[in-house]
């Protein structure tokens, strides 16, 4: 991290220890853990440099917007269900009103105020643009030796598009084309483009082997050593994982800059290791055998690879601490700004545990 950045946190993170929680205990009595993770990743991700200005402006005044945006951080931190769930909180707890900005002489914005605001933020990708600034400035100076890539199963409560269907004379309209070695001459505009975002039904392996089915979508995450997650993409739960790693990946070469790239036999493929090299990493892919014989890893790689259980953890901990688990908007925009509230409180947190144990 870089030194100035670490000594100003530093300072920060004294001066809330040693004089805001003692005054917020004496005025409200008490605190938790909980509200006190809150104030410090809120002092970490820096929303208000990342929201546009709502000052003065033709038209009805805007609500507060940042204080909203700072309530969506907070439904992560504490793992609410609903925005419902975050307003009654909001409603009974003083001091979490206090931590995110919310006047006290002024009633809480309505619920169709929070669902408004939510979809400008998903709009504008505010979790996105947030996420990519802390990466950047808290590890954008380090070289990452091992960043690993993984699909997670993202569960929906909305209808999948139906399947194409016969036309008369019985056969299906063909979709598009897509693979690894076409998307390695597009731009990255164009490779974003082609990935589906529809609700749709996937099948995956899971960790155990066994196969599982879901409807929604599939979240596509680089996750570093270090345990922080670096980028991410959402796509249709029924997209093969292999086609989010060149887009993935020149995300976070964008972000981070890393030697190994850690997949399993899902991305093995010819291209996606040419691609890899072209970006200067080493890449470690187990070998899919497709019917074939099972080639062997080298011994060095297979102790690196193990690295990659690092992906998993993260999946767990988005999943069960931090939102995952309870998507209940619909379409790809905003399941995708959903998660991304998730993984940049995930990746503030992890990055502050980082710092305590320096």
């Amino acid at each position: 991290m870089h030194t100035n950045s670490e000594s100003y946190l530093s300072q920060r993170w004294t001066q809330i220890q040693t004089h805001l929680f003692p005054s917020l205990c004496a005025e409200f009595n008490s605190t938790s853990p909980k509200l006190e993770k809150l104030i410090h990743i809120l002092e970490w991700i820096q929303l208000d440099q990342h929201l546009p200005y709502t000052g003065q402006a033709n038209g009805r005044p805007t609500k507060d917007r940042l204080a909203i945006a700072c309530a969506f951080v907070a439904k992560a931190v504490l793992n609410l269900g609903t925005t419902r769930a975050l307003i009654d909180r909001l409603s009974v707890d003083r001091m979490l009103q206090r931590i995110c900005g919310f006047e006290a002489y002024k009633p809480l914005p309505s619920e169709a105020t929070f669902s408004r605001a939510f979809k400008a933020f998903a709009e504008s990708n505010l979790a996105e643009h947030a996420h990519a600034a802390l990466i950047r400035g808290h590890l954008g100076e380090h070289i990452i030796g091992h960043l690993s890539r993984d699909a997670t199963a993202i569960h929906a409560r909305e209808k999948p598009v139906a399947k194409p269907k016969p036309t008369g004379d019985g056969k299906i309209e063909a979709s598009p084309k897509r693979s690894v070695a076409a998307q390695r001459s597009l731009s990255q505009a164009d490779v974003l483009a082609q990935i589906p975002t529809e609700c749709t039904r996937g099948t995956k392996c899971n960790a155990q082997g066994y196969k599982v089915s879901w409807n929604g979508y599939k979240l596509h995450i680089d996750t570093a050593n270090c345990g922080v997650p670096v980028s991410a993409i959402l796509s249709s739960a029924s997209m093969h994982d292999s086609l989010a790693a060149i887009p993935l990946s020149r995300i976070s070469a964008d972000r981070v800059d890393n030697l190994y790239d850690l997949m399993d036999a899902a991305y093995c493929s010819f291209d996606l290791h040419e691609h890899c090299r072209e970006l200067g990493h080493v890449p470690i892919i187990d070998h899919n055998p497709r019917q074939g014989i099972k080639e062997g890893m080298d011994p060095n790689d297979a102790i690196r690879y193990r690295a990659r259980s690092g992906i998993e953890r993260t999946n767990g901990r988005l999943k069960d601490e931090f939102g995952g688990r309870n998507v209940m908007v619909q379409r790809a925009k905003k399941v995708f700004s959903h998660l991304m509230f998730g993984l940049l409180v995930l990746s503030a947190d992890q990055l502050i545990r980082l710092i305590q144990f320096e």
